[in-house]
């Protein structure tokens, strides 16, 4: 196996040639992407970058950190490499964590592997509350919109994926800015790969994030309902009519009923003053109560749906 390393770089001189340093010897390419960095970070790195591994590459505009990362996929697709682990250059990220992202790829378990500091709970201590409330809360809802229900912490960036895999992703249409990595995992879903999450500690060094959790979370609430939407009628209505599609027509269905008819029954009753029958209320309540049932039913059918088998073994013999 091939392995890169795709950093990118945007106001990250102070910390990036430590990241390159500690990167081990079975990573055969580094890409540097200068995101049109105001403080000239590819050229700080041709400058004072002794390792030969290293190339920077140079986006016109910026892009945002999508646009870096997948400036780095296209380069190492190019370049014939099986593997491309993507870790941020403000030192967050230990480089010597990248033998166990690397691992369930190299071994056929997984097409896509990811970081997860909700694994352990003391790994979360050094996380402010603001951001581990925001990280939580995001993690549910990237659970509803990208279909990995055993997957947390989805703003995590340090991952690993297999380039065979990557020639089935649509790269033009993934998000640019931060919410990228959502994007990939809802991507990765369409076409049934494997996401595996890897523990490791959250760690802060004195770079500050440029995520901001209170101001992207309104952003990223459209976009996730967005997701919710196009995954189900991709998956359970385009591409397949399975038992999951048939539970959430009627869910729906039977939902919509009951609120009609009660609705209507319950504008008749306060217009005349009089109190609606009990076999009123039944014939309301028992569709709805049923059709919670199917959405219920609905969603177990989905979380046991999660990909298994990984693509990235076939894929590479058929390339």
């Amino acid at each position: 196996m091939r392995i890169a390393v795709a950093i990118p770089c945007y106001k990250v001189t102070q910390h990036v040639l430590g990241v390159v340093s500690a990167i081990g010897p079975e990573v055969e390419a580094i890409y540097a992407v200068d995101d049109a960095c105001p403080d000239g970070s590819g050229h700080y790195i041709e400058e004072h970058n002794r390792d030969p591994r290293v190339r920077v590459l140079y986006n016109p505009e910026n892009r945002g950190v999508g646009g870096a990362i997948v400036t780095a996929y296209e380069a190492a697709i190019a370049d014939g490499m099986d593997i491309v682990v993507k870790i941020d250059g403000d030192g967050q990220m230990d480089p010597k964590l990248l033998p166990l992202f690397v691992r369930p790829i190299v071994r056929g378990q997984a097409d896509y592997t990811k970081g997860n500091r909700f694994y352990r709970p003391e790994s979360l201590s050094g996380m402010p509350p603001v951001r581990l409330f925001g990280n939580a809360v995001l993690s549910l809802l990237t659970k509803f919109s990208c279909g990995y229900w055993s997957s947390m912490d989805p703003t995590n960036g340090y991952t690993a994926i297999h380039t065979s895999v990557l020639r089935k992703l649509p790269l033009h249409k993934l998000e640019r800015r931060y919410f990228f990595e959502t994007d990939m995992l809802y991507r990765l879903n369409t076409i049934r790969a494997v996401v595996h999450d890897v523990p490791m500690d959250a760690v802060y060094a004195d770079e500050e994030s440029n995520l901001k959790i209170s101001k992207v979370l309104p952003e990223f609430l459209g976009k996730h309902v967005s997701r919710i939407f196009r995954r189900y009628f991709y998956l359970y209505l385009l591409r397949d009519f399975n038992v999951g599609s048939l539970y959430s027509i009627l869910g729906v269905l039977l939902c919509m009923v009951s609120v009609v008819f009660g609705g209507v029954h319950w504008i008749h009753s306060m217009s005349s003053g009089q109190p609606a029958s009990s076999g009123t209320v039944m014939a309301a309540a028992l569709p709805l109560i049923i059709g919670i049932q199917f959405l219920i039913a609905f969603l177990h059918y989905d979380v046991s749906n999660v990909p298994r088998e990984a693509l990235s073994p076939e894929l590479t013999d058929e390339h």
